[in-house]
């Protein structure tokens, strides 16, 4: 009987509670995830309803997202590509 039982506990040497544990928290991840997704779709949709233009809108928060310097740094290269451009 003991044999049987470890048989359940590890397959080729391979934890099974522990790879089905591991598998289930990633699955319930990855449900929150599509509905963290659908959620912000469903912002996006009501910004651009408000009358918001949803480009500048995902511009901006990736700019939030960045170091003030990192901004700051493409802020004065796109600035000096555009003269350079004669735009």
């Amino acid at each position: 009987m003991a044999k049987a039982a470890d048989q359940q506990e590890e397959v080729g040497g391979i934890a099974v509670e522990r790879l089905r544990s591991i598998v289930e928290r990633i699955e319930r991840l990855e449900e929150e995830r599509r509905a963290l997704a659908s959620d912000i779709k469903d912002i996006y949709a009501e910004a651009k309803s408000a009358g918001f233009d949803t480009k500048v809108l995902r511009q901006v928060i990736a700019l939030r997202r960045k170091e003030p310097a990192e901004v700051q740094e493409q802020e004065t290269l796109l600035d000096l590509y555009r003269r350079a451009l004669g735009m």
